[in-house]
């Protein structure tokens, strides 16, 4: 076992097996082609997200979506019941991980790093397959190497989206680099970004928070500071933030750069990367696989256009997300962005 594992494991084992307490997002208890199965065949699915905010969300309703039409084509029953929130709490996670391997679930599928090192912790005993879905480094968070274990991943170009950021602006003389110390997802885009602009001559200032509180106070200081431009990777906790800091950086006509596209849609002004309904219908996919044909079935073509890298995929990410509001706000011109991909422009939404 990793590392990890034996720290949360052993919390995993402490845990009360009584209710979860979890805080349910989906309605949807089950899905099949008309109530019940052709086949007979029943799988039960725990799906996971490590806390609520738009990016976990679209990939959660993504999942549920296309599990929904995996058992209408397939005439079975995929339960689901509802989708687990972790509250970003580790022994909230801890228990729901305890619960759903006593429920004896087939999968389990949590999204993001720490729902998944909990649900692989707690699955190690039992083997019960993980489909974790929307991990940017699995390796550094230490997914791999395991029978049981698979998933997608969503690893950011932080090149590209650095090269838009540039291309924006030629004349950048400092970017703002926003991030979260308890993120695991943050560590090695934050680490790429500083090479970046290290090889540039580009200085940078760091701002960090593990809080919306905290969030807020490190743009501030950012805006104080009068950076050119702010990148933050998908960094769970400054997505919960966004809609409370898109405003404050845009009336400083401050460029946020982001690793999502639901960054965007709550107001930051660009990315370059995976759409997260994709990478949630592509890990409904491979849970089903995994459930239906075992492990031993994946191959390196198991999903198009993705690339297997140890026991995962890595799905590929050359959407451009602009936010026309904010462009204007800001003043942004985005006309350079169509160079790094195909363009969709959104407005803010709350979702």
């Amino acid at each position: 076992m990793k590392k990890f594992g034996s720290m949360v494991l052993s919390a995993v084992l402490a845990a009360s097996l009584a209710g979860c307490g979890a805080s349910g997002t989906a309605s949807a208890s089950s899905s099949s082609a008309s109530g019940t199965s052709s086949s007979g065949k029943v799988y039960k699915v725990a799906i996971v997200k490590q806390l609520q905010h738009a990016s976990l969300d679209e990939i959660a309703n993504a999942i549920t979506s296309e599990l929904d039409a995996i058992a209408k084509k397939e005439g079975i029953t995929i339960d689901y019941g509802d989708v687990y929130d972790g509250q970003n709490d580790q022994s909230q996670l801890t228990t729901i991980g305890s619960q759903v391997v006593n429920d004896d679930v087939d999968c389990i599928i949590p999204i993001a790093t720490l729902a998944a090192q909990t649900m692989a912790a707690a699955a190690q005993d039992s083997g019960t397959p993980v489909v974790f879905a929307a991990i940017s480094d699995p390796e550094s968070a230490d997914l791999t190497g395991f029978d049981n274990v698979t998933g997608t991943s969503d690893a950011l170009d932080t090149d590209r989206i650095l090269d838009m950021m540039l291309a924006q602006n030629p004349d950048v003389k400092t970017v703002g680099l926003l991030y979260s110390t308890s993120e695991t997802n943050s560590q090695k885009p934050i680490a790429d970004a500083k090479a970046y602009l290290d090889k540039k001559g580009i200085s940078y200032v760091e701002a960090t928070g593990n809080t919306t509180d905290e969030i807020q106070t490190a743009v501030s200081n950012l805006v104080s500071q009068k950076v050119d431009a702010v990148f933050t990777p998908t960094d769970n906790v400054v997505a919960s933030a966004e809609l409370s800091i898109a405003d404050t950086l845009a009336e400083a006509k401050i460029p946020h750069y982001v690793g999502a596209d639901s960054f965007v849609r709550n107001g930051a002004f660009a990315t370059c990367g995976v759409n997260y309904t994709d990478l949630g219908k592509k890990t409904a996919d491979l849970a089903y696989q995994v459930m239906s044909q075992g492990f031993d079935s994946l191959t390196d073509d198991t999903i198009d256009g993705a690339e297997k890298v140890d026991n995962y995929y890595v799905i590929k990410g050359t959407i451009v997300t602009v936010n026309s509001e904010t462009a204007e706000k800001g003043g942004f011109d985005d006309s350079s962005f169509s160079q790094f991909g195909d363009v969709t422009e959104v407005t803010t939404t709350e979702e």
